[in-house]
């Protein structure tokens, strides 16, 4: 059978705006308009495709049957070939364009969700805070974020500890993967991880937001907090990319924050980047967005 064939579901390639996409279209008539999903695959922003990866074909076909909801997933092009931020706004571009182009589509645009796992939780988290106070386009319904990397600035909390040596995602392969993301030296990654491409007026900037205190005390037994890290300002010159908020959604004002969608974040023990997703929850409370939170006690990366 062609690979795009399914008994429920008509699957199409087709390009929004430039950007490639599959969408995933029930093919039982529905009464009325439809949900819509736009997904966005992991794969530290070099990895994966919409076309190639088994694991993205069975989420999307799986929510699309399910929630009987027509599914967009989005084949941004990827790095380092294709230099940072163009993942986030091409998967910027997509959503936009399913927005506008919804009732095409059989979907309702004021039901229409974005979601992604790893780094497709980023892009979600960005897309967000981008589209949050548009009034041109339908506002997005809720944001979905399947352990999303969230922060580039502390490589020390709980999560990068007690996760360090956990497979498929260690702390260092974290940190290798954002320089081969920005297309950066990786002889990088050792005064990264240590923390010395933050300077102090960052690091105090941003304490109220990315700091081991803001983790509930149930994930944080037997941490121990690191040494402090002497700050290297060639290193913090060569990755500045990482204190944007585009990069590093954590970062963003409270003002973008408070406009933000309905959130849900799922989170999994055993995932160095658990505590991205603790704090952001966090951050969304704080700033009165209802969120629902699903952690995943025996989860992996």
């Amino acid at each position: 059978l062609p690979a795009c064939w399914d008994s429920q579901l008509f699957i199409k390639d087709l390009h929004f705006d430039g950007v490639p996409v599959r969408i995933y279209l029930p093919r039982e008539p529905s009464a009325s308009k439809r949900r819509g999903v736009v997904f966005i695959h992991g794969g530290c922003g070099i990895f994966g495709s919409i076309s190639k990866e088994l694991k993205e074909k069975i989420i999307c076909r799986y929510l699309a049957r399910k929630s009987d909801s027509v599914v967009v997933s989005v084949g941004y092009h990827l790095a380092p070939e294709c230099k940072y931020p163009a993942q986030t706004l091409e998967c910027l571009t997509a959503t936009v364009h399913f927005l506008k182009t919804a009732e095409t589509y059989g979907v309702d645009p004021a039901r229409i969700i974005v979601s992604g796992d790893s780094v497709g939780g980023t892009f979600t988290a960005s897309v967000c805070q981008i589209l949050g106070h548009r009034t041109d386009i339908p506002k997005i319904r809720a944001q979905v974020m399947i352990y999303p990397f969230l922060q580039s600035l502390n490589f020390n909390l709980p999560s990068h500890q007690k996760n360090a040596a956990v497979g498929f995602l260690s702390r260092e392969r974290t940190v290798h993967f954002i320089l081969k993301y920005l297309d950066r030296d990786c002889s990088l990654k050792e005064p990264i991880l240590a923390g010395s491409h933050v300077p102090e007026n960052i690091n105090l900037k941003y304490r109220k937001w990315i700091h081991p205190d803001l983790i509930p005390d149930v994930f944080k037994l037997g941490y121990k907090p690191p040494l402090p890290a002497l700050f290297l300002p060639q290193v913090y010159e060569e990755v500045q990319e990482l204190f944007e908020p585009g990069f590093s959604p954590l970062l963003a004002e409270d003002a973008v924050i408070c406009g933000l969608p309905d959130t849900c974040i799922i989170t999994c023990e055993h995932d160095v980047l658990r505590d991205d997703g603790l704090l952001y929850k966090k951050r969304l409370e704080d700033n009165n967005i209802r969120v629902t939170w699903h952690h995943v006690e025996k989860g992996f990366h």
